[in-house]
């Protein structure tokens, strides 16, 4: 059980002192129930990302007030999702506080690219929404079929990319620029579509990790850390059409 999502990882349903299989007995992980709670994180997004878009004023001078709502939802949102990752039992409580932190982000940072590009952001939603059921019929059609090379290959694709973007976060602290990637010519576009088809593939390892937690009767709180795992995968791919799209209308 491979996954490029760290927190959808081989040993999620494992018992870190004997290495066997958690399960839950009567009050076990199903696929229904991961669903809904998938639907409440995502309503649980929206309420607080409406909030934040609201309260972010878009002038000449900037953004006025998005500042406190972008750092603290991304490092609040980067806290909740460690701290989820490593204490699952935890997850009933802290995956809510992850979508509503990842929420207050999400709102301030559409907001200032809905400013700049008018139309970026329902766009990028659709396409969000429209790559999420898209690959999950073709997942249960077997279309796709999660084997063990491509979990190989996806896992491989997205630690490459983390590391691209942690050197990008660590030459930035000193006014150095990775060049062309994330630029609006044709090598940033390219990098920024091969970006978006391995958070695409994520979701196929997703919806693969949690069928499996569903079989191996995995814990009823597991389906919240399904839904959590789904929702890391699903603000990735938004955040990335965000950056695809902004780079096209930049060359427009």
């Amino acid at each position: 059980m491979r996954s490029g999502n760290p927190a959808l990882k081989d040993s999620t349903f494992l018992d870190l002192g004997t290495g066997s299989v958690v399960r839950g007995g009567d009050q076990v992980m199903t696929l229904n129930g991961t669903v809904n709670k998938t639907g409440v994180l995502l309503l649980l997004t929206v309420i607080t990302a409406s909030f934040a878009w609201s309260q972010v004023q878009i002038t000449e001078l900037g953004a006025i007030g998005a500042g406190p709502y972008v750092w603290g939802g991304a490092i609040g949102g980067l806290i909740l999702a460690l701290v989820t990752t490593f204490k699952k039992t935890w997850a009933p409580v802290t995956a809510p506080l992850y979508a509503l932190v990842e929420g207050f982000f999400l709102g301030a940072i559409s907001s200032i690219f809905e400013a700049k590009f008018p139309g970026i952001v329902i766009q990028a939603v659709m396409l969000t929404f429209g790559t999420l059921f898209a690959l999950l019929f073709a997942y249960r059609s077997g279309l796709i079929k999660a084997t063990e090379n491509f979990k190989l290959g996806v896992a491989a694709a997205t630690g490459g990319i983390f590391l691209i973007y942690l050197a990008t976060m660590v030459l930035g602290l000193f006014n150095i620029n990775i060049p062309y990637i994330h630029e609006s010519g044709l090598i940033g576009i390219g990098f920024s579509l091969f970006v978006v088809v391995v958070a695409a593939m994520n979701l196929v390892l997703d919806f693969d990790f949690i069928e499996t937690g569903v079989e191996q009767g995995a814990p009823k709180y597991m389906e919240w850390y399904g839904a959590f795992g789904l929702m890391v995968t699903l603000v990735w791919l938004y955040i990335e059409f965000l950056r695809l799209l902004s780079k096209l209308q930049s060359r427009n």
